[in-house]
């Protein structure tokens, strides 16, 4: 159940109930996301997706890196005038069936 406009939620959502959703959803448009370097840039469609869901203000891009690497994502960071977002994250197949799961979980229950 979505709260109306003006209601507050009580309900907090962690970062990696965010990061799980985020990468399902990514894996669920057909896009391969274990063993393979991504670009940030590449998920943030994703990111972006799971905030909306989840009805949360968008954090920044170093918490969801942090929250990845708590996940066990690898993550390589590049100098700041390679890109706007300057990361690439590479998951296992461990994570990524973590993720396709939980992803699959919440659209059951929805």
């Amino acid at each position: 159940m979505q709260p109306k406009l003006f209601e507050n939620t009580t309900e907090t959502v962690s970062i990696e109930d965010v990061i799980l959703y985020a990468l399902g959803d990514f894996q669920s448009r057909g896009k391969l996301l274990a063993d393979r370097e991504l670009a940030f840039d590449r998920l943030r469609g994703a990111f972006l997706r799971a905030f909306a869901k989840f009805g949360i203000i968008e954090v920044t891009d170093l918490r969801i890196i942090e929250g990845l690497r708590s996940l066990g994502a690898e993550i390589v960071e590049l100098p700041s005038f390679v890109a706007k977002h300057p990361y690439r994250i590479t998951c296992s197949q461990k994570i990524a069936n973590k993720c396709r799961i939980y992803f699959r979980n919440m659209s059951k229950a929805v």
